[in-house]
């Protein structure tokens, strides 16, 4: 009978091995999961910058007033008719006036 008991436990055991240690265990569908996971994640992170990328060039391709925005911002373009002035901010201002560089007197 003890015999018995022990030949049983073994082939519970050998059952079980694959379960827990094999190709298809329990820890790499988990470890297959939080993969997943992750993946998804940065999926949805591209999707919103391709989703923000998109709208951008039918602003484009629509009119004008995106690209003259675009211009302005990232050319500092102006119109002939324009004058451009550029405020500091007061720590930027202070700055450049202790650096002693290029600075009107007053």
């Amino acid at each position: 009978m003890r015999m018995l008991a022990i030949v049983f436990a073994v082939l519970i055991i050998a059952l079980q091995w694959p379960l827990w240690v094999g190709k298809g265990s329990w820890l790499r569908v988990w470890q297959l999961d939080q993969q997943l996971a992750e993946q998804r994640s940065k999926n949805d992170k591209l999707k919103a910058r391709n989703d923000a990328l998109a709208a951008e060039v039918r602003d484009l391709k629509s009119g004008t007033d995106a690209i003259e925005e675009r211009a302005r911002n990232e050319l500092g373009m102006i119109r002939s008719d324009e004058v451009f002035m550029q405020v500091l901010a007061p720590q930027a201002a202070s700055a450049a006036n202790t650096r002693g560089g290029d600075t009107v007197p007053r």
